[in-house]
């Protein structure tokens, strides 16, 4: 009978790939919890009337959860070595490290620790916002997360010909409103990166009508690019949806 050792039990509570059971494990889920207590402290922290005469106890919040992160971010490391796959174990920690998801943590990590090494206000405004992006951090405990990371790459090169498409449409929809409008309205449409904003907003079909075309040749060209824009924008959903499907449906299957 095997034995599992420490390194091997830490694994299997840090990474839902390394468990057995479905579900989070019970370490997982204190993570989760604590991911989203931080966030919502960090918004918190934001509104005046709350962080002003606080700012001590919002401080040692932050650092708290710094210090847990970081604790976690070094177990991460460690259990790295029980990756499956070829290498030493030095090197699939250094593969962890250079991950996108470890760099997330690290940059979490700094973000919280920062008020130990400076008192610079307008750095420490600023990476209570950074903290924010630690919401990205629920994509490792997530099914769902993972499943939609999943649909994007396998659908890559379709969305890439969308993408590419849109941009084409972007381009000419700014360059031919800048012809027909570009003289009546200078500061709008006075150049294409101007008209670039238009173009946009049209094409994603949100029309904040900040700008908008007042030649009748201007009115063509832009039902053109919004007509075209609701085509653009239906087709990644679309690609998304199926791919996304199948990836739950092979995650049950599983």
């Amino acid at each position: 009978m095997s034995v599992v050792t420490l390194r091997q039990r830490a694994a299997q509570e840090l990474d839902p790939a390394a468990r057995a059971l479905l579900g989070l494990s019970r370490t997982n889920l204190t993570l989760l919890l604590l991911i989203i207590a931080a966030v919502v402290i960090a918004i918190i922290e934001t509104e005046p009337l709350v962080f002003i005469g606080h700012e001590t106890l919002f401080s040692h919040l932050q650092i708290g959860f710094g210090l847990l992160f970081g604790a976690e971010y070094l177990a991460r490391i460690w259990v790295a070595a029980e990756s499956p796959g070829a290498g030493s174990n030095w090197h699939k920690r250094w593969t962890f490290i250079r991950s996108p998801s470890a760099i997330i943590d690290l940059v979490v990590v700094v973000a919280s620790l920062l008020p130990l090494i400076t008192a610079n206000t307008a750095a420490l405004r600023l990476l209570r916002l950074v903290r924010i992006v630690g919401l990205a951090r629920l994509g490792r405990l997530s099914t769902a997360v993972h499943g939609i990371w999943q649909a994007i790459h396998s659908r890559r090169f379709e969305l890439a010909v969308t993408a590419g498409l849109a941009t084409i449409l972007i381009v000419f929809g700014a360059t031919a409103l800048y012809w027909l409008e570009g003289d009546v309205q200078p500061d709008k449409f006075g150049s294409v990166p101007r008209a670039l904003w238009w173009a946009v907003v049209t094409m994603t079909t949100i029309g904040y009508g900040d700008a908008f075309p007042i030649t009748q040749g201007g009115k063509i060209a832009a039902t053109l690019v919004a007509i075209s824009g609701i085509g653009l924008i239906a087709m990644p959903t679309g690609i998304l949806a199926s791919a996304f499907s199948e990836a739950m449906q092979k995650h049950h299957d599983d």
